[in-house]
């Protein structure tokens, strides 16, 4: 990354999509590549939801709400510099809310790679975790709502945005290429 991008203030790369969109693999990717730390929603969250024999869907969705609280607390007691990777379904809480955490906690750049996928993928793919997931996520029941969030959901577009569209092959070059022009390198 460029000098230039280090000081112009704080950066975030929304890794986002709905649920089972992979959005994980590309934010490993970009973390990986660029060596720059990574927030997840569910790395926040899983450790909480092992201590707990039940967690309903309403539980749940706090857990979800305290990690997301936990990112943009990181985000704000980091220097100014800092670039963060972040892999999280941003669209389970209003825009305006987003907005707000990204001024409280000093980003003065958005990035997003947003993980389009049409819902049936989406449910396909949710549907092959379900044995591997950790209690407390939603299970099938949550199919058919999976299906039309993904066809309903658009990115934040609070910046530049590049998609990745899950029903073809990751233009993985493409996407490294696209990032690194963002940061300036």
């Amino acid at each position: 990354m460029s000098q230039s991008t280090r000081t112009q203030g704080k950066t975030v790369v929304l890794v986002n999509g709905v649920p089972a969109s992979g959005k994980s693999t590309i934010a490993r990717l970009l973390s990986e590549h660029f060596t720059l730390p990574l927030l997840t929603i569910d790395g926040i969250k899983e450790p909480f939801m092992a201590q707990f024999n039940e967690i309903d869907r309403p539980f749940n969705r706090r857990l979800g709400n305290a990690a997301y609280e936990v990112i943009w607390s990181i985000v704000a007691d980091s220097p100014v510099q800092c670039v963060f990777i972040i892999d999280a379904w941003f669209g389970f809480q209003p825009k305006e809310a987003l907005e707000r955490y990204l001024e409280q906690a000093g980003v003065t750049r958005v990035l997003e790679v947003w993980n389009h996928i049409p819902g049936p993928l989406a449910a396909e793919r949710y549907a092959q975790r379900l044995g591997v997931r950790r209690p407390g996520h939603p299970g099938e029941e949550y199919l058919p709502e999976l299906v039309k969030l993904a066809d309903s959901a658009e990115p934040m577009s609070l910046g530049p945005v590049y998609t990745v569209d899950h029903r073809e092959s990751i233009d993985t070059a493409g996407l490294l290429a696209w990032l690194s022009e963002e940061f300036g390198d």
